[in-house]
């Protein structure tokens, strides 16, 4: 295996460098029938795109998507569908001079990437660029798409800390938000809208989130970068979901997030916090779901619509996490993920040349984010999205999912298809 494919049942497998002509990706197994167009993966990729504000890199790229295939009148196909996304703005001068090809840049993969293949893309990062990230949130918006369609299925990531600023910081009370019933109250409410109420760094607390953007702003003035985390929540998720053993969630959840770039932790539910906390406080006991009020996402998917059955149990805390024994449990699944500073920074850095024969500096350029975390959180969103679709496709199957779309029409009895039109009201 080349390392470029992710997925199980949903497969996504991304092509394309930092500074080549497109970058682009190919996903197997999409449920068919699945209303999609390039209106619906488009606000993703907007999100995440360069030149958003004076705290991002100023690259100007416009990441329009086109779909190539697995599309018909704006209904997807069940064959493989493939998104492409034009680089508009690449500048590989910025990196080929004599003084880049002769020195890696520090905590960058150019040296492991040579050492590995035996050459390295001469511009960027090529596939270890974040630019690469562009083809994962194209494939996890399609993944939404259809989770929110069938399931009712929420994911919504913010910005949790920048620096050592944090949205839920320590208290004598709560020396972890995870022991807060605020902090819960709060995953249980927060949607992408009021997130993006707060740009640049999308923390959504406009006190916490102005001291952040101070921060970024410092470091670069310093020519610095900084680091931070994101915290994403998953809501409405059916029970069953993930394999036993090696294919946990949370195991395919966390090879998710360490294989977007920059990314350096991650915790799921109470983390860390669980290795100092007793049992008797961390178990989550079970109580009934019974006169609970269905979600309103929920109320009104394909799914709940088709008598998809309801867990008639839930849990009163959840420490775990939404997953139990590899396995969701219904409950929302939240998790957090630690980003690094960017490697590129505009101060001169001690490095040795490829042969390893002389030391040297390296005045680095390019253009780069002194922080990757505001640009990270809708990465985050899809590779969540990815990770349960996958989840989703290997637990009822892709013909399965498609009869749980509220719009679904099975062939009539000549075998002839009666699919409903993109505009059909339910």
């Amino acid at each position: 295996m080349d390392g470029n494919t992710f997925g199980k049942g949903f497969t996504v497998t991304t092509w394309g460098e930092s500074h080549g002509k497109s970058v682009g990706c190919t996903i197997g197994n999409v449920p068919a029938q699945l209303r999609i167009t390039e209106a619906d993966v488009q606000p993703q990729l907007t999100r995440r795109r360069p030149g958003q504000s004076a705290i991002t890199t100023p690259r100007d790229e416009k990441d329009r998507v086109e779909i190539q295939s697995g599309v018909q009148n704006g209904l997807s196909l069940g064959l493989p569908m493939m998104m492409v996304v034009k680089n508009e703005d690449q500048r590989p001068k910025d990196y080929g001079n004599k003084t880049m090809d002769k020195y890696p840049r520090p905590s960058h993969a150019d040296f492991t990437t040579q050492a590995k293949y035996g050459i390295k893309s001469e511009s960027g990062g090529g596939r270890s660029s974040a630019r690469e990230t562009i083809a994962r949130v194209a494939a996890g918006a399609v993944a939404e798409k259809y989770m929110m369609d069938a399931f009712g299925i929420e994911i919504v990531a913010f910005t949790s800390s920048i620096g050592g600023i944090e949205l839920f910081p320590p208290t004598p009370e709560h020396p972890t938000p995870v022991t807060d019933p605020k902090f819960h109250e709060f995953l249980d409410n927060i949607t992408r809208e009021t997130v993006d109420k707060f740009l640049p760094v999308r923390c959504p607390e406009q006190a916490i989130s102005d001291k952040m953007v101070q921060l970024i702003t410092d470091f670069k003035d310093r020519h610095d970068s900084i680091g931070g985390t994101v915290t994403c929540v998953v809501r409405n998720v059916p029970v069953g979901l993930g394999e036993p053993a090696f294919d946990k969630l949370e195991a395919m959840l966390a090879h998710a997030m360490l294989s977007i770039p920059a990314t350096k932790s991650f915790e799921i539910g109470s983390g860390l916090t669980a290795c100092t906390t007793p049992g008797s406080i961390h178990n989550d006991p079970f109580v009934s779901t019974k006169g609970r009020e269905v979600p309103p996402s929920v109320a009104k998917s394909g799914a709940y619509l088709k008598g998809f059955t309801r867990p008639k149990l839930t849990t009163k805390t959840n420490f775990s996490g939404g997953i139990q024994g590899g396995i969701t449990n219904g409950a929302p699944i939240y998790f957090k993920v630690g980003f690094k500073p960017p490697a590129t920074i505009g101060q001169d850095q001690l490095t040795a040349t490829y042969d390893g024969e002389s030391e040297g500096v390296l005045a680095a350029k390019g253009r780069h984010d002194p922080c990757v975390v505001p640009r990270a959180i809708p990465i985050v969103e899809a590779m969540a999205a990815i990770t349960v679709m996958d989840a989703l496709v290997r637990h009822f199957g892709p013909k399965t999912l498609s009869q749980y779309l509220p719009y679904y029409r099975e062939p009539n009895e000549k075998g002839e298809a009666q699919v409903a039109a993109p505009d059909d009201q339910l």
